[in-house]
């Protein structure tokens, strides 16, 4: 089983390139998605971020978002507290869910591949590579956040030269590139790796 990362800044459109993969017939892991599910189902984590931030981070045993999101993204030392104690969960639910699938290879969709190591268990990144200004005005309007917010969530992230230079292959988000037809060469190269 080939396993595939695709990654890419905040705002790039990674989900866009991964649905046209789940198009192809490719089944897609949202690393992202199964971290927020288990902030609120996985009992060690919970202990875990309540012992960092208190028991007030939870209100009705739901993760209080914004005042994490507001925690972490100021102060880099939360932050690598917070994914020290979700990611490796993470790894264990895709590991796990990757070897029950029957197609030729999976994607995990994960913004910070690179950053939490998760790559070393994948055998090809694609990173997803959009204009900084283009991120931030998505991002803006999808999560309904400051442009300075959004500026904070970048730079905890690494910089698109970094990315671009480890992964495998880039996908151009832009105006000047179409994303299908980028998308499917890439899928025909993963394929014909088998």
């Amino acid at each position: 089983m080939i396993k595939v990362g695709v990654t890419g800044g905040i705002g790039s459109g990674k989900t866009l390139v991964c649905e046209i993969f789940g198009h192809l017939g490719v089944p897609v892991f949202n690393a992202d998605i199964e971290a927020k599910e288990l902030y609120n189902t996985d009992k060690e984590v919970i202990e875990q971020v309540q012992q960092l931030f208190g028991h007030d981070i939870y209100h009705k045993g739901k993760l209080r978002k914004d005042i994490l999101a507001k925690i972490i993204f100021n102060d880099s030392k939360a932050l690598d507290k917070v994914n020290a104690i979700v990611h490796p969960k993470v790894r264990e639910y895709f590991l796990s869910w990757a070897e029950k699938q029957t197609s030729k290879y999976v994607i995990e969709e994960a913004a910070i591949l690179f950053e939490s190591n998760a790559y070393l268990d994948l055998d090809y990144i694609i990173n997803v590579h959009a204009r900084q200004e283009s991120r931030i005005e998505r991002v803006m309007k999808r999560d309904n956040i400051s442009k300075e917010q959004v500026i904070s969530r970048i730079k905890n992230q690494l910089c698109d030269e970094k990315r671009m230079k480890l992964a495998d292959f880039t996908i151009y988000n832009d105006d000047n590139r179409m994303l299908l037809p980028q998308v499917v060469d890439i899928h025909q190269k993963i394929l014909s790796k088998r």
